[in-house]
């Protein structure tokens, strides 16, 4: 038994192991199910509602304007945009015309963008207005539309932002820029359009989307999916949940639509259901539990810091989380006890997805079933196969339990890169199977990941490419050599680490590499700690071996971890010695102490009857000469009375003799 049919066992109950083979393109596709839903909301943002009815009448005025701007069957149009109603307009509009949708990050720097325009060639460009300022290299013969987010919300919400106050001023420039003088509006195009009547020209063989990923040099390049790849992992991700029901899902769009993740099953896949997809232009937590009270959803898709963020935010509110029935989480693993607090807040199942953007995007998945396994990375979808083999030899597979590359055939893997023939060879096996780079081994009839992609970092579910790193950092000033590696990071995966040689004399903080890079590399791309060595370790051709840069600097950082934990052991029982001489000081200083205060006491008292003796001794011999004293002046007083009044002197009497006695020792005291 091959290992497909082997692992196929696992499969939940209801779920066929082959798909029916799509045969529309996807604009058709959209048509159909207008035609079967027209009053239902196809598209939600901030409760601004399109039917499938109106998302119909927009694609083909869509199409209608692209039509009178040029654009033709094979052309390519870059949208560069948020997820919100008109990225969905513009993705069906030019796909209507047999036009194929380039996606762009739009928070990528502009030289990324410029790399990527080289390669794909698109000479129309539908950008949101607050891109258009990294757009300058745009030649004369390119169309630029200018997209106003703000023409998409709420007619409440257009009104706030026009307020002459503070707070509306700053969240319209959050949202919208002035429009340049090079660029088109294109809300005046939408309203001056002839929508289009044609049918959409395209086969199933023909490409519909390029999405930009990284290769083995880290070079962007761009993935074209046909729409036969689209459609088929659409189909296979239905076929895995088949208790999603037609017409009356509710998904969350918030991966963007430039990440296949988002763009195949956030977006088509809702599509395909007649669901309707509440539009989110980023992750925003208070965002996100605001729509769940107004609009709540049965089916969410994220990646793991989306829904640990969600649980944390949720915590202690109102919101009800119960009406998510199904959950899918993909791009990074997914730890255990996160799964299970998610199904605990919601009711619902949480399941993993694996895959790339080369096979539109999903491979593996975890079971819809009580024997899905945590941490696994799944299990083929539906008309998926897949082997094991040895990196060394593609043509080897090894033996259970074995680690080796993961290889995967399928409808919905592409068949090549845009205009990139030697890049596409080195994806392939040569008999044709997608070769994804990732080590694995099959434990329990379940696939698990054995180590990381080759040198990809993943940070918060994006692919970083170390090149494109090393190349940003090593054009800093000071800066001599420079290897990027990823770290574990918890739930968001791994952190971009650069490791970096310095001239002679030279300096380089953290937050000055962050902001040197940033002119060339998108935000989660940028290192978020630095390590300074005095040499990369080099293989004998003198390749730097970011393995060894990246087993170093973990060891430091256990080492640190260990020295840490000792140096805080070392301090306890240093407290713990010190506490005890401590004690024994104050015994020894409370007995010399009771010794001194007794031989003290005893002094004292020889003192206090030697001074009390003494005392009485003064006293004896004052009282003697005070009675002296008395007796000599009575007698003298008796005379001078006798002088002065010719009379008998008088003696003196007791109560006299008494207050004078106690002044004089009142006196003396």
């Amino acid at each position: 038994m091959d290992l497909t049919s082997q692992l196929r066992a696992l499969y939940a109950p209801g779920v066929a192991y082959e798909i029916a083979t799509p045969e529309r393109p996807i604009p058709e596709m959209v048509l159909e199910v207008a035609s079967r839903y027209p009053r239902r909301a196809a598209i939600d943002f901030f409760a601004r509602q399109l039917t499938y009815a109106e998302l119909a009448q927009e694609m083909r005025r869509c199409a209608g304007a692209l039509h009178q701007a040029g654009v033709r069957p094979g052309d390519r149009v870059a949208l560069i945009m948020p997820n919100c109603p008109q990225h969905a307009v513009a993705v069906l509009g030019t796909m209507l015309l047999g036009a194929v949708v380039v996606e762009h990050n739009p928070l990528a720097p502009e030289g990324e963008l410029e790399g990527e325009y080289a390669r794909h060639g698109a000479r129309v460009t539908i950008a949101w207005s607050k891109t258009l300022e990294k757009l300058t290299f745009l030649g004369r013969g390119h169309t630029t539309f200018s997209m106003d987010l703000t023409t998409a919300l709420p007619t409440a919400s257009r009104l706030a932002l026009k307020l002459p106050i503070k707070a509306a001023r700053e969240k319209r420039d959050q949202l919208s820029s002035p429009r340049p003088s090079w660029a088109r509006s294109w809300t005046r195009a939408m309203r001056s359009a002839t929508p289009w009547q044609g049918n959409c020209p395209s086969t199933m063989d023909d490409v519909a989307l390029l999405i930009h990923t990284g290769g083995t040099t880290g070079v962007p390049k761009a993935a074209a999916l046909t729409h036969a790849n689209l459609m088929a992992n659409v189909e296979e991700s239905i076929a895995w949940v088949p208790v999603l029901h037609e017409g009356a899902e509710v998904f969350y769009c918030i991966l963007p639509l430039f990440h296949a993740f988002g763009f195949t099953i956030g977006f088509l896949a809702g599509l395909r259901l007649g669901a309707t997809i509440a539009m989110f232009p980023k992750f925003d937590t208070a965002m996100v539990l605001a729509a769940q009270r107004r609009l709540p959803c049965t089916f969410f898709l994220g990646v793991p810091p989306m829904y640990e963020r969600l649980l944390a935010a949720a915590e202690g509110t109102n919101v009800d989380l119960s009406s998510i029935h199904f959950s899918l989480s993909g791009a990074m693993p997914l730890s255990a006890s996160l799964a299970d607090q998610w199904e605990q807040a919601t009711g619902g199942l949480m399941i993993e997805g694996y895959g790339m953007t080369e096979a539109s995007p999903i491979i593996l998945g975890s079971p819809l079933a009580s024997s899905r396994a945590r941490g696994a990375l799944g299990i083929p979808f539906p008309s998926t196969q897949v082997k094991i083999v040895d990196p060394e030899n593609p043509s080897r597979e090894v033996t259970e339990g074995e680690v080796g590359e993961l290889i995967a055939r399928g409808p919905q893997v592409f068949s090549g890169y845009w205009n990139q023939d030697d890049e596409t060879a080195g994806v392939f096996t040569q008999d044709g199977w997608l070769r994804t780079g990732d080590l694995v081994q099959v434990r329990d009839g379940f696939i698990y990941m054995a180590d990381r992609r080759k040198e990809m970092i993943n940070s918060s579910g994006f692919n970083v490419y170390p090149s494109q790193v090393e190349e940003a950092v090593r054009s800093m000033p000071g800066v001599l050599d420079v290897a990027a590696v990823g770290v574990p990071a918890g739930e968001s995966g791994e952190d971009v680490v650069a490791a970096i040689v310095l001239e002679a004399g030279a300096s380089v903080t953290l937050t000055d590499l962050r902001k040197w890079a940033e002119k060339s590399l998108a935000h989660y791309a940028l290192p978020r700690q630095i390590v300074v060595m005095t040499e990369l370790p080099r293989s004998q051709l003198g390749k730097v071996m970011r393995k060894k840069v990246r087993e170093q600097i973990m060891g430091a950082q256990a080492a640190a971890t260990d020295a840490v934990a000792g140096a805080r052991e070392a301090m306890a029982g240093a407290r713990e010695s010190v506490s005890e001489k401590v004690s024994e000081a104050r015994e020894a200083a409370s007995e010399a102490m009771a010794g001194a205060r007794e031989s003290v006491s005893e002094k004292v008292a020889e003192a206090r009857e030697a001074a009390s003796e003494a005392m009485a001794g003064a006293r004896g011999t004052v009282s003697d000469a005070v009675a002296g004293a008395r007796e000599s002046m009575s007698e003298a007083v008796a005379g001078v009375r006798g002088a002065m009044h010719d009379e008998r002197p008088h003696p003196v009497t007791d109560a006299q003799a008494d207050s004078s006695e106690a002044a004089e020792q009142t006196s003396e005291h």
